[in-house]
């Protein structure tokens, strides 16, 4: 019988499928040496930006949904939600066995400790769950609870991703972040002080941002921080979100395909290789997306970037703005740390 030969066509260390960039699943598979899949599930937190804890209103791009719109319906008991999340996802990958709990809505660990624990570890010890993402605010991070955090990473396979989404303070006034990048620093140091591995989370195409303010934001957090994932995100512009208001009042300008594309190819070549790419776009329900509309066919954005990156014959790390030998010397206003 014919065994197929898989012919790898670039010299990229992290890929065996012909990618030019350090892919998620790629990760997943070396670490656990099969197929993962992750399950958005909705753990019933809110926001200290939607709530008066820190500010009200939210974000101006979240949605009612605390930007999970893919995840299960909050109203399910956590169990319950994982489960009808795998019966969706095995449509698809219906071979997979273990699987990632992923709290993606709102801010999960917005609440006591014993909440947390009470939340995380009813779907952690579930049948064929690895281990969990904990999308969360870098200002809801108090000592007990990273004291927590560091007690689950002994027990279980954890990442948390932090929603930064741009460095440049202006920015973050504009759509309402709420929190500053000194406080999103004190967090990744405070994190990885106890080995907790971190995803930053960012947004291309927020309003009045160049390339460069872009492409300084990437820079900035691999110089700052010691993070070991990044997830780069489209701005997805909503209906019923205040960002819609910015967008009809000629503030806001959405990305065109080509650009985005563009873009993220030279945001990967200048992310070390050995940071884990958590996604480079995204999702968005149809029906409340009002754009771009290039968006939703998804699989045609991520082709595009592979093609660009074969076109440019270049790959994660290729331009790595951090030296040879130093990957893990951490940059602070001029001074090594």
């Amino acid at each position: 019988m014919d065994t197929e030969v898989k012919v790898l066509t670039n010299q990229f260390l992290y890929s065996d499928t012909n990618k030019r960039y350090h892919t998620w699943n790629y990760h997943l598979q070396q670490h656990f040496g099969e197929k993962i899949f992750k399950v958005a599930i909705d753990g019933g937190f809110d926001c200290p930006n939607r709530d008066g804890t820190v500010a009200r209103g939210g974000c101006t791009f979240c949605t009612v949904s605390g930007s999970g719109d893919f995840a299960q319906d909050r109203v399910d008991p956590l169990p319950v939600q994982l489960r009808k999340g795998i019966d969706m996802m095995h449509k698809k990958w219906p071979n997979v066995k273990s699987y990632i709990a992923y709290f993606q809505n709102f801010t999960n660990t917005h609440a006591p400790v014993d909440i947390l624990r009470h939340r995380y570890e009813q779907v952690v010890n579930e049948d064929g769950v690895v281990g969990i993402m904990i999308a969360t605010r870098p200002d809801c991070l108090p000592p007990e609870t990273i004291a927590y955090l560091a007690e689950l990473n002994k027990r279980y396979y954890i990442w948390v991703e932090l929603g930064l989404q741009t460095i440049h303070e202006e920015t973050s006034k504009i759509i309402n972040r709420a929190h500053s990048y000194d406080t999103y620093l004190k967090a990744v140091d405070e994190l990885r002080a106890h080995n907790i591995p971190v995803c930053t989370h960012l947004i291309n195409g927020l309003p009045g941002e160049t390339h460069d303010m872009m492409m300084e934001s990437v820079k900035r957090v691999i110089l700052d921080s010691d993070i070991q994932g990044i997830k780069i995100h489209l701005l997805h512009l909503m209906k019923n979100t205040k960002m819609l208001r910015d967008y009809h009042q000629g503030r806001l300008r959405l990305l065109e395909k080509d650009e985005y594309v563009g873009l993220v190819c030279d945001q990967l070549e200048v992310i070390p290789e050995k940071i884990v790419i958590h996604r480079i776009t995204g999702d968005a329900p149809r029906d409340t997306l009002v754009g771009p509309m290039w968006s939703l066919k998804k699989w045609e954005v991520l082709n595009a970037i592979d093609h660009e990156l074969e076109r440019r014959n270049t790959y994660q790390g290729i331009h790595n703005i951090r030296s040879k030998g130093e990957e893990h010397v951490i940059v602070r206003s001029g001074l090594q740390s």
